[in-house]
């Protein structure tokens, strides 16, 4: 089953963790906590980790997400954890992966396994899509 939706970032609250020891890269590490709203299909929020190197000046850096969702998919209600990250070189996404972790489903998404996807269109909307069974 394939459920899609789009989401706005409702919170981003960059954190003074780093990587001990600290070792000097060409890119700085960082991690923050994000909010996410979700809306169609995919209706519902999410609290997310969210670990990058990344220059914020030409938005080349890579970064990887693990999020908890709660809310519904295509009216199923639950909660489940999926974990995403990219690459970007300032004007692309490249080197995508995004999983449902397993076992991580709870109420009517228990036993929910798949993968998917996200994308930013031109106008600045953000999408997303669960590619999903349950089982």
């Amino acid at each position: 089953m394939r459920a899609t939706g789009t989401f706005t970032v409702t919170g981003f609250a960059p954190s003074e963790l780093k990587p001990e020891p600290a070792v000097a890269t060409g890119l700085p590490v960082g991690v923050a906590t994000m909010e996410k709203h979700f809306e169609g299909e995919v209706t519902g929020h999410s609290a997310t980790l969210f670990t990058a190197a990344f220059d914020q000046t030409t938005g080349v850096g890579t970064y990887v997400a693990m999020e908890s969702f709660e809310g519904s998919l295509q009216g199923r209600e639950g909660a489940f954890n999926f974990v995403h990250s990219a690459t970007t070189s300032g004007s692309d996404r490249t080197a995508e992966f995004f999983t449902i972790v397993p076992s991580s489903g709870t109420a009517g998404l228990a036993g929910i396994s798949g993968a998917g996807g996200m994308a930013v269109d031109a106008d600045g909307t953000h999408r997303i899509w669960f590619d999903y069974l349950l089982g």
